[in-house]
């Protein structure tokens, strides 16, 4: 009989990485919803221009099914998603709660569990002080 391929057996060594990323937890997704497109615009354009978010994303309309004082409602909302680092994340939510239309909106984080080196650069070149 001829050898089997376990007699050729060569250990594999998984290539270590060249770079440092930073800590995964370091970095954000929040969401927050409006009643129209126009205030979403006017939110992801003030907290980019201020740094507090390297980007935005508008997404919708989307339908939302949710409580609200004591009663069960539906509406038609724009969402949208910023990217962040955990450091700034205090002022993003403060901004977010001092410019949004509603008096109790929801804002949530994410941590983003992986990204590409390149976003995650991204998003911390660009959520510094503004110079």
């Amino acid at each position: 009989m001829g050898s089997r391929w376990c007699d050729h057996w060569v250990p594999f060594a998984w290539p270590q990485p060249t770079h440092t990323l930073p800590r995964m937890a370091d970095f954000l997704q929040v969401s927050t919803a409006t009643p129209t497109r126009d205030q979403a615009v006017d939110l992801a354009r003030t907290a980019v221009a201020e740094r507090l978010a390297a980007g935005a994303q508008i997404v919708g309309p989307v339908t939302s099914a949710f409580w609200h004082d004591g009663v069960f409602g539906t509406g038609e909302e724009w969402q949208l998603l910023l990217k962040t680092t955990r450091a700034r994340y205090p002022e993003l939510e403060a901004h977010l709660l001092k410019h949004h239309p509603w008096r109790n909106p929801e804002i949530a984080a994410v941590a983003i569990e992986a990204g590409s080196k390149g976003c995650l650069d991204w998003i911390a070149a660009n959520t510094g002080p503004v110079e």
